[in-house]
């Protein structure tokens, strides 16, 4: 026991406390005390005590598990029990008196104390809305128990929900893509190779991953022998090549159903035409990325360049128009060589024509240069119609001769400039032309 008398005075004990006591290991102690003397024979009395402790705040509660996982199945009713958190304080009354409360805590801007509620008196959880699997998976939160004592002690537990998922999403066929409650119809051509790739279906199922596993089979097909389809991946094949007994028109009915219990589906028809032309097989389709790139920095170079040459190309052309179309000196009149010949309109000398246009004239004078004569274009003072005279070279000529010579010389060199000219502007002009959408697409 934990007691022990101690002699205060003659024949005067006292009882003291030799070790601690705990009221929650011996809450009382029942102790008898002898009394004996030293006679022949000796002669004693007794008297028993009951000593009954008591009670102090020293004990925390205290919860038979520190960690608690709660499975809640969704869409669950709001106000539905998940479990019973309860602790246990070994003091007495007031000190023994718990409450219940959760620990605030925010999980996407939203307080636990608007999902869950907790009893005050006895640690019954509740649920206070539906939840959905597909947005909220699990919750981590705490809750604390503390007594009533003073000063008052508590402990925590952290509670684990976990949302468990229901076979509530049906699965929605993703590709090939059609508005709902259409036909998808696929083109392929009538000389497609046995094992070709036909068509893929691709179905997506937002449940958990056992309930989202999708297998994929026919429904309904016009030849079971013509086409096969993966369960696991969708992919519709070939089975053997067109025959012409085939029709033209194939009609696939696919359907994709999930694991869930009870599962769920979704199917999809395919319209299949086969065509004579040639069509690029499915699997051979290959998206080639646009180049957007037009002008890269090469180019730019060019472009510039090529400005550059035109615009010198052009300051040449225009000193050169400047440079030989510079009028030739007159020279002192000369009576016209005997040798001369002048024609009319209706004449039909040989060597000799009119003309009334500068076109034919320059080809005249082309042709006549070429068999050896000169050609001189004069005016006739009283009429609008053009006099040509062709003259031998092998002759003196005058001096008329070689002024109407040189003139005509001048003239055909500037008909020869004025169409370099042309080209260089038009050269010059699809440059700046060029540059300006250069500019315009970088921007």
């Amino acid at each position: 026991m934990p007691f022990k008398l101690r002699e205060s005075s003659d024949n005067y004990y006292e009882l003291v406390v030799s070790e601690p006591l705990d009221r929650e290991k011996v809450p009382e102690y029942d102790i008898t005390f002898t009394v004996t003397d030293r006679g022949s024979p000796p002669l004693s009395d007794n008297e028993t005590m009951t000593l009954e402790l008591l009670d102090v705040n020293d004990n925390v509660p205290q919860f038979p598990q520190s960690f608690y996982t709660i499975r809640v199945m969704e869409n669950n009713a709001p106000g539905a029990l998940l479990s019973s958190l309860t602790a246990f304080d070994p003091d007495l009354h007031e000190n023994q008196y718990l409450v219940y409360f959760i620990l605030e805590k925010e999980i996407a801007n939203t307080s636990m104390s608007m999902l869950f509620s907790i009893n005050p008196e006895n640690g019954n959880l509740y649920a206070l809305k539906t939840f959905d699997y597909e947005i909220e998976k699990e919750f981590l939160f705490h809750i604390e128990a503390r007594d009533s004592g003073s000063p008052p002690l508590s402990s925590n537990v952290t509670v684990h929900i976990i949302i468990v998922d229901q076979n509530d999403n049906a699965p929605v066929i993703v590709s090939p893509w059609r508005a709902h409650g259409s036909v998808v119809e696929e083109k392929i051509p009538r000389s497609t190779d046995k094992g070709s790739l036909v068509a893929k279906v691709i179905a997506l199922d937002t449940d958990s991953v056992h309930n989202s596993r999708i297998t994929y089979q026919f429904l309904q097909v016009t030849d079971a022998t013509l086409f096969s389809l993966d369960q696991y991946n969708g992919e519709i094949r070939t089975m053997r090549m067109f025959s012409y007994r085939d029709p033209r028109h194939q009609r696939l009915v696919v359907v994709a159903k999930d694991n869930g219990e009870p599962a769920l589906s979704a199917t999809v028809t395919i319209k299949l035409s086969t065509v004579e032309t040639v069509v690029k097989a499915y699997s051979d389709m290959t998206e080639v990325p646009l180049e957007y790139d037009i002008f890269s920095d090469l180019n730019l170079y060019l472009v510039i360049g090529l400005g550059s040459v035109s615009f010198l190309l052009l300051i040449t052309i225009l000193v050169t128009i400047v440079l030989k179309c510079q009028k030739p000196k007159p020279s002192k009149a000369a009576p016209p060589c005997r040798n001369s010949v002048i024609s009319e309109r209706n004449s039909t000398i040989a060597d000799s024509t009119l003309v009334s246009n500068d076109a034919y004239w320059y080809s005249l004078f082309l042709a006549e240069t070429r068999k050896g004569k000169l050609v001189v274009r004069q005016p006739v003072p009283k009429g609008s119609r053009y006099i040509v005279s062709s003259l031998p070279r092998g002759t003196g000529l005058t001096d008329t001769s070689d002024s109407a010579a040189s003139t005509l010389q001048v003239g055909a060199q500037c008909s020869r400039v004025s169409i370099l000219l042309r080209v260089a502007i038009r050269t010059f002009y699809f440059t700046i032309k060029t540059f300006q959408d250069y500019k315009s697409f970088t921007v």
